[in-house]
């Protein structure tokens, strides 16, 4: 009887993450379905950028396996390119040049990875943009650019080879309450629009979780919840509620002063 169950989107199997001779994350082990929206949680220095590092392929790990799209993250570069291919980010930082207008950034990935009449990749980035709102801000720089209308370039930007996977490391930093939400409702839109999966790695707990299918809270090492954002709410775990309520004091260990992560 064959298995007619969809491969996840990103599958970590007993994944042990190391940085600078000490372990960060130990005994992860956690699916994102297809289609869906996961929220990945914890407080700063927790480790959620080791783990995006690791479904990116920047870091491999120190032990278990991570795959991505159904296949394990190669470790040789230009299988890891392919890869990346499939896979849109949408960087803290926006990551945008500055040299380079909104159309121009949008265009990049689309010039470096396919080769495209002009009046064809005009259209497509004009695409891009409108689907995040900002098709009339095609000719702007990026010093031009509010912080929320960089952000959704960026986003544009990561979305312009149509990706089944996106990840968006902490989307909502820098931007005010208005320009949060959003950005929230329109990585909903488009996860379901364009039926992609979508990772969400965040501290910022109360925005994310009503657009999110599924949650994972990382402390301490290792994922100390998994489970549906309403079971995640109920929960009476002393951890989940320090986290949730946002407490300087409890089972959760702040090592920030030890030179933490700062994600």
């Amino acid at each position: 009887m064959s298995d007619d169950t969809p491969t996840p989107a990103v599958r970590l199997r007993d994944v042990r993450l190391d940085r600078g001779g000490r372990t960060v994350l130990d005994g992860i082990d956690f699916e994102a379905p297809r289609g869906g929206i996961v929220a990945v949680l914890g407080p700063s220095g927790s480790g959620k950028s080791t783990l995006l590092a690791a479904l990116t392929g920047e870091l491999p790990p120190a032990a278990g396996t991570v795959e991505v799209l159904g296949q394990v993250v190669p470790t040789r570069q230009r299988e890891l390119l392919e890869l990346r291919k499939h896979v849109g980010v949408l960087l803290q930082g926006n990551g945008l040049l500055t040299d380079l207008t909104a159309a121009e950034n949008v265009a990049l990935p689309l010039r470096t990875h396919a080769r495209l009449p002009k009046p064809v990749l005009d259209r497509l980035v004009a695409m891009k943009l409108g689907a995040v709102g900002l098709h009339a801000a095609a000719n702007l720089y990026p010093r031009e650019l509010s912080g929320g209308m960089a952000r959704r370039v960026a986003l544009a930007r990561a979305l312009a080879l149509d990706p089944p996977l996106m990840i968006y490391d902490e989307p909502l930093t820098g931007l005010d309450p208005i320009a949060a939400g959003v950005i929230m409702r329109l990585i909903a839109r488009l996860n379901a629009s364009l039926g992609m999966t979508s990772i969400i790695v965040s501290h910022h707990v109360h925005e994310t979780l009503p657009i999110s299918d599924r949650a994972i809270v990382i402390a301490n090492g290792g994922i100390v919840f998994s489970g549906t954002p309403a079971e995640l709410e109920r929960s009476e775990d002393p951890l989940i509620r320090q986290f949730l309520a946002g407490s300087p004091d409890g089972p959760i260990r702040f090592d920030g002063a030890l030179g933490a992560e700062a994600a």
